[in-house]
């Protein structure tokens, strides 16, 4: 009876995760025609912050269908990276530079 219960509930998350990664490509594809046509700079730098959390659930879907840990680290970096792309996507639309040299 248990055995049962499990087996179904495999079955349950291994449609979830395919279901998820459906989504997610379909995200990611809508993302990347944001990015090459989108009419301002900033729809594009948010359309890129949306890239870097997809990618993020990937690893976390991967990693849940691994059943492993290993790629936490990979998605903490992948966070961490886009967090500062976008704030130099941002910085760059603010000020016309990213790294500000005054010398005076």
């Amino acid at each position: 009876m248990s055995q049962d219960i499990l087996l179904m509930t495999e079955h349950i998350l291994d449609l979830v995760v395919m279901i998820c990664f459906i989504g997610i490509s379909i995200s990611l594809t809508l993302l990347v025609y944001r990015i090459l046509v989108g009419p301002t700079n900033a729809d594009r730098a948010v359309a890129l912050d949306a890239i870097g959390i997809n990618l993020m659930a990937v690893a976390a879907f991967v990693s849940f269908t691994l059943v492993t840990t290993q790629l936490n680290d990979a998605i903490l970096l992948i966070a961490i990276l886009s967090f500062l792309g976008t704030v130099a996507i941002a910085k760059y639309l603010e000020k016309g530079v990213i790294i500000d040299r005054d010398l005076d």
